[in-house]
């Protein structure tokens, strides 16, 4: 029984967020014709369909800041990744809009893909031409001020319950090379609420924890120590996680 519910739970949220995206598309539409322009309206509307989804399927989030974020500057954000509810999440706690850096699989999808043609970067991992790509396009929106969100891990954990694994190098190169602070963010339990896609568990209502870390400045790692910085960031959120999710 619980089983079914969940699977109706996971239907319900999906159908809200196509209501709301079909109630903005036509805006989008419009603002997607000069999306360098529009930038600011894109992602307020991606907001406001991804909170106005969730809300309506009984999903809060609760965010704890280790230290307040200066929101009139930019970041790289660097969030463990275990649910599509993750980038909902990212919405609600940025303070500013940003851009995602995500797999160019995202272009498919009927919802994702028209922030992946305007505002957002995506990018084909095994491909050297299109991170090329992907990177100057980040180098872009970071000399313009914007802030960017790149999950570390580049995927989410195949196995259930997941678990924070290895991080890729390309957000700390990035952050390095141009002087950009990290800021690690910690989504606790997203999974437990709807694992991945929710295809094998459903989902339910309920609230998500995230814990945002302090900014690390990069500045003192030097475009030398990017390995070093990346296992800074790892310890700092695999600490924050395996209290949370300790068995």
């Amino acid at each position: 029984m619980v089983r079914i519910l969940r699977k109706l739970h996971r239907y319900a949220y999906l159908a809200s967020v196509l209501f709301f995206f079909l109630l903005g598309y036509p805006f989008l539409k419009l603002y997607a014709k000069n999306p360098k322009k529009n930038y600011r309206k894109i992602a307020k509307l991606r907001r406001w369909i991804s909170l106005a989804g969730m809300y309506t399927a009984g999903i809060r989030i609760k965010v704890h800041y280790e230290k307040p974020l200066d929101w009139n500057r930019n970041y790289i954000f660097c969030p463990n990744h275990t649910s599509i509810l993750d980038i909902t999440v990212l919405t609600f706690l940025c303070k500013q809009p940003f851009s995602f850096m995500g797999k160019v699989e995202l272009l498919a999808n009927p919802i994702t893909r028209i922030f992946f043609e305007t505002i957002d970067i995506p990018v084909k991992r095994d491909s050297k031409i299109s991170s090329f790509k992907a990177y100057k396009r980040a180098l872009e929106l970071l000399a313009e001020n914007k802030s960017l969100v790149i999950f570390p891990e580049g995927k989410i954990d195949d196995h259930f319950p997941p678990m924070l694994h290895p991080f890729k190098s390309g957000p700390f190169r990035l952050a390095t090379e141009n002087n950009i602070p990290i800021v690690p963010v910690v989504i606790q339990n997203a999974w437990n609420i709807l694992w991945d896609d929710g295809n094998r568990f459903g989902s339910r209502p309920g609230i998500i924890h995230v814990h945002v870390l302090a900014p690390i400045a990069t500045e003192p790692y030097g475009k030398e120590n990017t390995a070093l910085l990346e296992l800074t960031v790892y310890k700092k959120m695999k600490e924050n996680w395996d209290i949370y999710n300790k068995s």
